[in-house]
């Protein structure tokens, strides 16, 4: 159990339990307000991410960040952004199993200090290792699911709707949803 970021970043940046941490440029910790009441989390680092050690950095962050915009959000500001896994996969394919489970402590880590009311999971592999296994986000994209004291949501990966445009006005659809809890939850920008 940490008590900071400081010390499980310090931790964190160290790993070596996978692969993964062999063929990383960075590692991709996190990056927003530490004490955010909402977490976004994605699958891992694309080539983008392992280069500037931050994540959603590339076409998809421009576009993750501007679905954030419309709602009041912002990664400078109000939320937090984190991966399942810290370090690049190669050619930018899905982590595997192994890599995830070695993985996840960091971030089940960092949502204890950070304490979120919402986890957004950005993509299938996020949503199917935080919310269920059998998750099919094109079917339940923009519900929420409570577990615990935290509601969870599953959208789209933005890499995704640069590939499939269609898919874009139902992933803004699930932004203005997050909006309506945030205001539920009372939750301030």
């Amino acid at each position: 159990m940490y008590e900071n970021f400081e010390e499980l970043k310090k931790d964190c940046f160290s790993c070596q339990k996978c692969s993964l941490g062999t063929t990383r440029t960075n590692l991709v910790f996190g990056v927003g307000n530490e004490s955010a009441d909402i977490l976004f989390v994605g699958e891992g680092p694309g080539e983008n991410e392992d280069l500037q050690g931050e994540p959603f950095v590339g076409k998809a962050g421009k576009l993750l960040d501007k679905y954030l915009e419309v709602i009041g959000l912002s990664r400078q500001k109000n939320i937090y952004i984190a991966n399942i896994v810290k370090c690049r996969p190669p050619q930018n394919r899905d982590p595997k199993e192994d890599e995830q489970e070695a993985c996840i402590n960091w971030l089940r880590e960092q949502t204890k200090l950070i304490k979120p009311k919402i986890i957004v999971c950005l993509g299938r592999i996020a949503a199917t290792r935080l919310i269920s296994p059998d998750f099919k986000v094109t079917r339940e994209h923009g519900q929420f699911i409570k577990k615990g004291n935290i509601y969870f949501m599953g959208t789209f990966h933005p890499a995704a709707l640069l590939r499939n445009e269609a898919q874009k006005a139902d992933a803004l659809s699930d932004f203005q949803k997050l909006r309506e809890k945030m205001k539920e939850l009372e939750i301030e920008l």
